[in-house]
């Protein structure tokens, strides 16, 4: 695994919003994944849940762009943080920190963890 190969994962999950399909964006998590959102004060902890949260998010069009990206690899985890920006439908933007925690489950990479919050500024 190289830090293309983890950017080409975060493209994989922001392919899956432009589908607006939100069982397609929690295909990409864990069964008992975590995404604290940044749109949302509810921790998801499952499938259902996090298809909840993108139900409503999707809906706004969102289109990602990683503004700044720090990858660190360890065996069968790999942590991705840093700064994205979100444009939307209607031309609105939103900038936020990430951290994508991806797990390898022997098939394939799942998000174990993601946290996603507003920049305070």
């Amino acid at each position: 695994m190289n830090d293309s190969e983890i950017t080409d994962l975060f493209n994989q999950w922001n392919n899956a919003l432009q589908t607006k399909d939100p069982k397609k964006v929690s295909a990409l998590y864990e069964e008992n994944g975590i995404l604290i959102p940044t749109l949302s004060n509810k921790v998801r902890h499952n499938h259902e849940e996090i298809e909840d949260y993108f139900t409503h998010f999707l809906a706004k069009g969102p289109v990602g762009k990683i503004d700044e990206s720090n990858i660190r690899i360890y065996d069968q985890t790999v942590i991705h943080s840093g700064l994205y920006t979100f444009t939307f439908e209607g031309g609105t933007s939103a900038s936020a920190r990430f951290t994508f925690v991806y797990r390898w489950n022997g098939l394939r990479w799942l998000i174990t963890e993601h946290h996603s919050s507003k920049m305070p500024e």
